[in-house]
């Protein structure tokens, strides 16, 4: 991967690991959610990718990422379709008959003071997003 492919890269990651961080208990955000509030409204597979990445000392609650229509992580997340589950029925999320949380009742929408919370990107990483310091000599 191209230096400014890495940099996009881990500037999204970082976004997106300090949007899930403030997902609050009894709130699940979604893989676009996330990705629109990260700068990048077409990256929800990416924010999947972002969140099989995230080391467990990082403490990020990624049992709270959902998909659209509130269905829950791939079985191999989470040691299983049922830990997720759990963790989040711990924090009082409710699931429909279909086995999918109720966005209605739990998507995140309080998220205007966590976007305003996002470091802002230093000027090498926008040097390089907006592909300048690339040139040749």
């Amino acid at each position: 991967m191209a230096a400014a492919g890495r940099v996009k890269k881990s500037l999204f990651y970082s976004r997106v690991y300090a949007l899930v961080a403030q997902i609050p208990p009894g709130r699940v955000a979604t893989y676009g959610q996330i990705a629109l509030l990260a700068g990048h409204p077409r990256a929800a597979r990416q924010v999947g990718y972002a969140m099989s990445g995230a080391s467990a000392d990082q403490r990020l609650p990624c049992h709270r990422v959902v998909n659209r229509l509130g269905g829950l992580a791939p079985s191999h997340a989470f040691g299983g379709y049922e830990v997720q589950r759990a963790m989040l029925e711990r924090e009082g999320v409710t699931f429909l008959e279909n086995g999918r949380v109720c966005l209605r009742l739990h998507l995140w929408r309080e998220y205007d003071e966590a976007v305003a919370k996002l470091p802002p990107p230093s000027a090498h990483e926008v040097d390089q997003v907006l592909g300048h310091g690339d040139e040749q000599a």
